[in-house]
């Protein structure tokens, strides 16, 4: 019988009396985070039984658009990163780089 080791990564969304997010907060004490505050996060979870993503996209109301941006290009990036190892498929992997690379230049992101 093997022994399961679990890890816990908590997030707590500070709402203002509209529920808007005025500041998002999270601990991942296997990371070594403890209440490190950020201004936004997407969190996709697939669900096998019914085959969708599911979301969670916060931010919070004084996240900046220039930063906003920056998230998201960062965040294509990574996807991409994320998809090779997950897939092998490094093909499409390069392919999505290439929208990065022109998702960046059009928010003018890239000297």
């Amino acid at each position: 019988m093997s022994n399961t080791i679990t890890s816990e990564i908590k997030f707590v969304v500070e709402l203002d009396e509209h529920r808007v997010p005025e500041k998002l907060t999270w601990t991942a004490q296997d990371g070594g985070v403890e209440l490190e505050e950020a201004k936004a996060m997407l969190l996709s979870i697939w669900d096998s039984k019914t085959k969708e993503t599911l979301r969670i996209d916060l931010w919070t109301k004084d996240m900046p658009v220039d930063e906003m941006k920056i998230f998201f290009h960062q965040t294509l990036v990574a996807m991409a990163d994320t998809f090779e190892r997950a897939t092998q498929d490094e093909k499409m992997a390069a392919t999505m780089r290439d929208f990065t690379d022109y998702f960046a230049e059009k928010l003018e992101l890239k000297g």
